[in-house]
């Protein structure tokens, strides 16, 4: 595949600055802003970022911007790096082997917390996409008639507690908050009711065919495969927990954004508009979902990745839908922006689960995170519009209304918590 290429071009310092505090980009046209930094003064300080990703559908952004050549338009080469688990990802991250990578939301929160590992200030850069994870049970709850969640609550009530065994990939990330939401919402306690485990993705359908949990949630295409493995089904898609929800980010350590601002910058550009492309057209989601069955990606087959992405849905129960909440790359930036109120609910979480033992500082924390102005100038680069404000309101599974506000009174109001 061809990668692109951008046309030399230099404006003055003065007309650059006035460029970057442009956040629609009205000042200077699209991809003369990034022409400039690539060639001027404000040239990437670090050319080739190393940048790790995990076997999921939704590394496509990163896959992508180094496919597409986007990167080299943006003065940079990323070097995209396949980690075997969550765990992988965290451990180089925070040891400099990766300078970002594709990264679970609550996995850089816990990072910043001391939650996840030794704490260590980290940096969001965009947010890569929402939506397309799921919760799948086994074809044994399947086989029992636990189908649904009732049936679910019912079935763990006629077992011994901490008998049943739920997965999921990274005890900050955002497929155990999902799990732990649904649960909950169901009258099951994800803790007192049922044992939790953390498998790798791509481990989770193994552990599934032996018998070693009878539900798991995780991104795609692991789902689906159990579904073609006739092994299980799914039971809930994330985005019917939360209506396009915030998934993975584009993450890295507050120091490398500290000493290369540059290369942040161009880095989240070019990830930007690989996802732009991406949501162009069904052809180039189609192109995406070819890329990413290679070896060097997912090493699967297409009819695993191309339905999904395409919003096209089966259950493995015989039901087949077209998804009004589909995995969302872009959506005219809604994805991409860092919005605060998406950092501060995975907070809320942390702490209703016992995670955090007392309030934080919520939105302190998500402004030392979320990088924002870094987002707005790679926009603004693009042509691409931001919101004016930086909370946004969503309605969960269980009628909750969360829009940023009052997050210790939202944590602390659930029936179900630790």
């Amino acid at each position: 595949m061809t990668r692109v290429t951008s046309r030399p071009f230099s404006p003055s310092r003065r007309r650059l600055l006035a460029g970057g505090a442009a956040l629609g980009g009205g000042l200077l046209l699209p991809g003369v802003l990034n022409a400039a930094w690539a060639a001027g003064s404000d040239a990437p300080e670090q050319r080739e970022i190393r940048v790790g990703f995990i076997p999921l559908t939704d590394c496509a952004p990163v896959v992508m911007a180094a496919v597409k050549g986007f990167d080299q338009k943006h003065g940079i080469r990323i070097l995209p790096s396949k980690e075997a688990s969550w765990a992988a990802v965290r451990d180089k991250l925070v040891s400099g082997e990766l300078d970002a990578a594709h990264v679970l939301y609550g996995l850089l929160y816990g990072l910043q917390l001391g939650l996840a590992g030794p704490r260590h200030p980290m940096a969001l850069l965009m947010t890569l996409n929402q939506n397309g994870q799921a919760i799948t049970l086994s074809e044994a709850l399947q086989q029992a008639g636990a189908t649904d969640p009732q049936a679910l609550h019912h079935w763990i009530r006629s077992q011994a507690p901490g008998s049943v065994t739920f997965a999921h990939t990274f005890p900050t990330g955002t497929h155990a908050m999902w799990l732990y939401y649904w649960l909950a919402n169901a009258g099951i306690h994800p803790f007192n009711d049922v044992r939790n485990v953390v498998v790798p993705p791509p481990q989770m359908v193994m552990n599934m065919r032996i018998g070693n949990m009878a539900g798991f949630c995780v991104g795609e295409p692991w789902n689906q495969r159990a579904i073609a493995d006739r092994i299980g089904f799914t039971a809930a898609t994330s985005q019917q927990i939360w209506p396009d929800h915030p998934e993975k980010v584009l993450g890295c350590r507050d120091e490398w954004v500290r000493d290369h601002p540059n290369s942040a910058r161009a880095l989240t550009t070019a990830v930007l508009e690989a996802a732009r492309w991406i949501d162009a057209s069904p052809a180039n989601r189609q192109e995406t979902a070819q890329v990413l069955t290679a070896r060097a990606y997912i090493n699967t087959r297409l009819a695993l990745i191309a339905g999904r992405m395409q919003g096209e849905y089966e259950n493995g129960l015989g039901q087949r839908w077209q998804e009004a909440h589909p995995l969302r790359f872009f959506a005219d930036g809604e994805v991409n922006y860092p919005w605060l109120s998406d950092g501060i609910w995975f907070l809320t979480q942390f702490r209703r689960w016992g995670l955090l033992k007392t309030d934080p500082d919520y939105t302190g924390v998500a402004q030392a995170i979320n990088r924002t102005a870094i987002y707005r100038q790679a926009a603004s680069a693009l042509g691409i519009s931001v919101p004016a404000g930086e909370m946004r309101r969503s309605t969960l599974i269980d009628g909750k209304v969360w829009d940023g506000r009052d997050p210790a009174g939202y944590a602390n109001g659930f029936t179900i918590k630790r």
